[in-house]
């Protein structure tokens, strides 16, 4: 009886400290990140990665450094004309072993959705959010953000 409880109990060691490096990273992954133009490099905005209240992840617009009073004028539905400042720009992220995706990321330029997979880089410090027209990644493209 006691080596079942001692195998038992090593089981759940392990399966527990399996789960902590990916908690470590989508842990990275929270918090304030400043955006950068693909073509110019120039900072555009910050924007605030968090969990909500059901459990998924979401990123919004806390500030626009360049045309603060800036619209979505492309946008669809609900977010039409809203200010890009406050926008919730990343939506329904689920985490899935140490990255977030299944969500969707909204490009305010265009007003298009993409799906969305976002990943930490522990060796350059950025973060890789990657917007793709279809489910798996392959057609799409990355652009890397920094604290």
């Amino acid at each position: 009886m006691k080596d079942i409880r001692t195998i038992f109990l090593l089981w759940v060691l392990m399966v527990v400290g399996c789960g902590l490096p990916a908690r470590a990273q989508v842990a990275s992954i929270l918090g304030a990140w400043k955006t950068v133009d693909d073509k110019t490099g120039e900072v555009r905005a910050l924007v605030n990665i968090y969990q909500g209240d059901d459990g998924l992840y979401y990123g919004k617009i806390e500030k626009m450094f360049r045309y603060a009073d800036a619209v979505c004028d492309k946008c669809e539905g609900d977010d039409k004309g809203s200010p890009l400042q406050g926008l919730i720009i990343i939506r329904d992220m689920k985490v899935h072993k140490d990255i977030l995706k299944g969500g969707y990321v909204l490009d305010p330029e265009t007003g298009k959705q993409y799906h969305a997979t976002i990943r930490f880089n522990p060796q350059t410090g950025k973060l890789q959010l990657r917007g793709s027209l279809d489910r798996s990644g392959l057609l799409g493209r990355n652009q890397y953000w920094i604290r």
